[in-house]
């Protein structure tokens, strides 16, 4: 489906989140160190519940390493600094999406390896700082998933 990609990613109850997110969607997620926290934190797990067994998570050295595991993948990066709506772009299947730290957000040396067209932002009301990590994830992959006609998704039938 995705690559999900958190360069050192700080919260671990976000990282859980995320790890569900994941396991849901058919995403692959990696973790670019250091962190702020060990796999084994309980605000992990319970976050993550029992969706570890199911998720696809990396753990990787540096962004670097990270990349060449990858390959060729489509770079995204996603920033309040960027000037591209998210739903302005057009996803394929395999993207890799890129989120920075909680606290600090994805630096400019790693924001700008990413196509100045491949560089977005999720709209948000003037004035504010950002939105939480889990959910500005999951606010562009199911804008992704959406884009591609939910692939590999079972619709679970009328309420």
């Amino acid at each position: 489906m995705f690559h999900i990609i958190l360069y050192q990613p700080e919260i671990p109850s976000n990282t859980g989140n995320l790890i569900r997110l994941s396991s849901n969607t058919g995403c692959e997620l990696h973790l670019v160190e250091p962190m702020g926290f060990e796999l084994d934190d309980r605000r992990l797990r319970r976050a993550g519940l029992d969706y570890r067994e199911t998720a696809a998570v990396q753990v990787h050295p540096d962004f670097e390493s990270c990349r060449k595991l990858i390959g060729t993948e489509r770079l995204l990066t996603f920033s309040t600094h960027h000037q591209r709506f998210v739903g302005e772009f057009q996803f394929k299947r395999g993207d890799a999406l890129v989120f920075g730290p909680e606290t600090r957000g994805l630096p400019p040396e790693i924001a700008e390896l990413a196509q100045e067209s491949h560089r977005l932002t999720i709209p948000m009301r003037p004035g504010n700082r950002s939105l939480n990590l889990s959910n500005s994830v999951a606010v562009a992959v199911y804008e992704a998933w959406r884009q591609l006609g939910y692939f590999g998704a079972q619709s679970s039938g009328p309420y």
